[in-house]
C-alpha cells in the first residue's frame, strides 16, 4: 500500500468563452489501488493541447466533453508503481492517457512502453507522440506535398506546426511558417529551416505572405483559422489541399461571429480551384503509427527535425499554463513536470 495522496484537478464548471479558475478544481484523494490487469502509475508529465479546450465545453464534437466533476483529460507519461499486468514492471515508463492528477490506475492493454534510452520521455507527449504523429499522419496523408510545391503552416513554432514545416522540407517542399513575435519567427527560420516566416501581428500579413508565396500555395495545413485562413485563402493554388487539424482562434467564441455570409463565395471558389478540404482526427490514421515512430525517430537522430519543448513545474501550475497555450504564450511543445 502506498501512503501517497493523488492530487487531481477537475472540470468545474464549463467555461463561456475564455476558461477562468474557477472552471477547475483542485482536490486531494488517497491514491487507488490497482485491479487485475492494471497497473498503478505515477504521473511524471502532463501534456497540454488546445484540443482540451473542445473536452470543456458541451457543443457537438468528435469526442464526449469532459464531464462536470471528471478528472480533465490528457496525456501522461507515468512511471509503473505497481503492477498487477503482466507486461508492465515496478519502474517501466508508459505512455498513458491519465489526464490532470499525480497518480492513475490505467489498464495494461491501454498503455504503451517507452525506452528512456532512446528519447527523453516527454517526447513521447511531443515529436514523437501525438502532436507528432498528428503533423505526419495529416500533412502526408491529405496534403501529400511534392518536390517543388509550397507548403504553409500556422503556429509553426508549436507542437504540431513546427514538425509539419520540418516534413514537408524533408519530401521536397517549400516551407513557410506564421508565428506569433520575432522570438518564434527566428526559431522556425534559423534552427527548424523554414523557407519564409511571417510574424502574424505584423498589419500587412496578407502582403508579407503573397511576397513568399510568389508561386502560391499548394498546401495549407490549417492549425488557426480566423484572419490567418483569410490571408491564405486567395493564394491558394488550383487542387491545393487543406488538411484542417485545427482552428485555436476560435476555441473561446461564444458564439457565431458577426460578419456577412461569405459562405457562396467560398463554395464557388472550392469549385472554381477543385480545392481538397478535409478535416481530421490523428486517430482515424492510427494504422500509420508504426511507419512514424520509426521514421520520426530516424528524422530526430539524423538532425532533420528539431524540437523545443516548453516545460512548466507543477500540477499545480496546469491551468494558468493552459489559459497560456490558448493565447499562445508558450514555446513550443506545452508540457507539465508534474513529478521527477
Amino acid at each position: 500500500m502506498t501512503s501517497e495522496m493523488n492530487q487531481r484537478i477537475l472540470l468545474a464548471s464549463r467555461p463561456e468563452g475564455r476558461p477562468a479558475l474557477e472552471n477547475f478544481k483542485i482536490e486531494t484523494v488517497p491514491v487507488a489501488e490497482p485491479g487485475e490487469g492494471e497497473v498503478l502509475l505515477k504521473i511524471l508529465y502532463l501534456s497540454l493541447d488546445p484540443y482540451m479546450r473542445g473536452r470543456m465545453s458541451n457543443a457537438r464534437s468528435y469526442a464526449q466533453p469532459v464531464a462536470i466533476g471528471d478528472v480533465m483529460e490528457g496525456g501522461t507519461v507515468g512511471r509503473v508503481v505497481r503492477s498487477r499486468h503482466a507486461g508492465f514492471a515496478e519502474g517501466d515508463i508508459v505512455l498513458s492517457h491519465s489526464g490532470w492528477q499525480s497518480y492513475a490506475v490505467a489498464r495494461g492493454d491501454h498503455l504503451r512502453k517507452l525506452d528512456p534510452a532512446a528519447a527523453p520521455i516527454s517526447t513521447a507527449l511531443g515529436v514523437l507522440g501525438m502532436p507528432g504523429f498528428t503533423a505526419y499522419s495529416g500533412l502526408l496523408t491529405i496534403g501529400q506535398p511534392k518536390p517543388g510545391e509550397t507548403v504553409v503552416v500556422a503556429a509553426a513554432s508549436g507542437a504540431v506546426g513546427s514538425a509539419v514545416g520540418q516534413i514537408a522540407k524533408i519530401k521536397g517542399a517549400r516551407a513557410v511558417g506564421i508565428a506569433g513575435g520575432p522570438e518564434k519567427c527566428a526559431f522556425a527560420r534559423n534552427e527548424l529551416g523554414f523557407d519564409a516566416v511571417i510574424d502574424h501581428r505584423a498589419p500587412d500579413i496578407a502582403a508579407q505572405l503573397a511576397a513568399a508565396c510568389p508561386g502560391g500555395i499548394d498546401v495549407y495545413f490549417e492549425n488557426v483559422g480566423g484572419d490567418i485562413f483569410a490571408a491564405v485563402f486567395p493564394l491558394l493554388n488550383k487542387f491545393a489541399r487543406i488538411p484542417v487539424c485545427g482552428l485555436i482562434a476560435q476555441y473561446n467564441d461564444t458564439g457565431p461571429r458577426p460578419a456577412p455570409d461569405r459562405l457562396p463565395g467560398f463554395m464557388r471558389e472550392v469549385l472554381s480551384r477543385s480545392l481538397l478540404i478535409r478535416g481530421f482526427i490523428q486517430r482515424e490514421f492510427a494504422d500509420q503509427r508504426p511507419a512514424f515512430y520509426e521514421e520520426m525517430a530516424a528524422w530526430i537522430a539524423s538532425g532533420q527535425v528539431r524540437y523545443r519543448e516548453d516545460i512548466v513545474d507543477g500540477l499545480e501550475s496546469a491551468p494558468e499554463a493552459f489559459f497560456g497555450l490558448l493565447e499562445g504564450r508558450n514555446f513550443g511543445k506545452l508540457v507539465i513536470r508534474v513529478a521527477e
